[in-house]
């Protein structure tokens, strides 16, 4: 299994970062842009630096520069994609069985929700990825999901379609259980919105759709 770690340009807590990488290791780090900053003060090494470093410090650029075996990707800042989907096409293309997006949550909501697109991609290909901040912890899922409360995130899990439809949900071993429900963007938006485990194991089930995974802590 390997695993990718992308550090992109949104704002990131470096106290956060710094105890989380500590119970992580990754055989592959992609620095995004002004992510190399984030990278820099986190006194790690990219294998790859990409973007169109229209918001990085040059200074922090050139300081990149120095190391021989860092594989650089520079774009032109006039393109289809963003920086963050230039990345997460390099991690696939290193054929990563699990990505992790840090950074890609705080400032802008426009990048924020490009970036929660981008996990589509990693499901079309089988791909494990994540979005992880202080507070949140987000994925899609396609498919039945068991999860334990010993490994959550936060106390709060809520699903949001990510098609136009999810049918069938089932909750099990959750605070509100549901049968059999169908779900639609845009309506009963609180339906399956901060729920909470009352057992150790809880499941997911579903027939067809996918699904926003966030789980949460205040």
């Amino acid at each position: 299994m390997k695993r990718c770690l992308i550090v992109t340009g949104g704002k990131l807590d470096l106290a956060f970062a710094r105890s989380f990488l500590k119970k992580e290791t990754f055989d592959k780090v992609i620095a995004v842009d002004r992510g190399l900053e984030a990278v820099k003060a986190l006194e790690m090494i990219p294998d790859y630096i990409v973007g169109d470093f229209d918001t990085v410090q040059n200074q922090v650029v050139e300081e990149f520069r120095k190391i021989p075996y860092i594989v650089w990707e520079k774009h032109r800042p006039e393109k289809n994609e963003t920086d963050t989907e230039l990345a997460r096409n390099r991690a696939l293309a290193l054929a990563c069985s699990q990505i992790v997006f840090l950074g890609a949550t705080g400032g802008r909501a426009d990048h924020m929700l490009g970036n929660i697109h981008l996990l589509y991609g990693c499901m079309q290909k089988e791909v494990q990825a994540w979005i992880v901040d202080p507070w949140n912890k987000i994925y899609l899922v396609d498919q039945e999901t068991s999860f334990s409360k010993a490994r959550l995130w936060g106390k709060y899990v809520s699903f949001l379609p990510y098609t136009e439809k999810v049918t069938g949900i089932t909750l099990k071993g959750f605070k509100y259980p549901l049968y059999k429900k169908d779900i639609r963007r845009g309506e009963e938006a609180g339906l399956c919105i901060s729920n909470e485990l009352v057992e150790e194991e809880a499941v997911l089930e579903f027939e067809d759709g996918v699904l926003v995974c966030v789980e949460s802590r205040d």
